[in-house]
């Protein structure tokens, strides 16, 4: 969605940014323990169905932790909702619930918001949050994923970031 209205709001502050990384880090972290809830259920009633044997351990969490495969599947599964998470708010409203607090939101310099193939390379470029370091050395107050990804963190007015003017999920 193109909203030209947010296209000309100045680029967000490096401490702007990671105070909406500290509101956001405690939803992703909610985001992973309810995925992992679920991982954990399914593989659980895989194996008391019998679909997936014990093949000698005691307990099923020793069976998903000590196997690398069913390891390597579920932590799979962990990542990609947290991604997931990002993606889909960064791409639906261009803000997450952190950065609607702080009044952020990223976009493509024009006021469009990102789609959910950019937002994931986006989470990819941000290498868990050490990407925006790259503000503190760039005069346009780029983090190395507003680089890669050709998009931009800005920071709203109070008005611009209104319930009734958001146009997101």
């Amino acid at each position: 969605m193109l909203n030209t209205e947010h296209a000309n709001f100045p680029r967000a502050s490096f401490v702007r940014r990671i105070g909406a990384i500290i509101y956001d880090s405690l939803l992703a972290v909610a985001v992973y323990m309810f995925a992992g809830a679920i991982g954990f259920g399914v593989f659980f009633g895989l194996q008391s169905s019998g679909l997936i044997s014990l093949n000698g351990f005691e307990h099923t969490s020793d069976l998903l932790n000590n196997t690398p495969l069913y390891h390597g599947l579920y932590q799979l599964w962990l990542a990609l909702c947290v991604v997931s998470f990002y993606a889909i708010f960064w791409s639906r409203g261009g803000q997450t619930l952190g950065m609607r607090a702080w009044r952020l939101k990223v976009q493509h310099p024009n006021g469009q918001n990102l789609s959910f193939i950019t937002a994931c390379a986006r989470v990819v470029w941000s290498l868990l949050g050490i990407g925006n370091l790259w503000i503190l050395i760039n005069a346009d107050k780029l983090a190395l994923q507003d680089m890669m990804t050709r998009s931009e963190v800005v920071l709203l007015s109070v008005e611009a970031n209104q319930m009734r003017n958001w146009h997101g999920a």
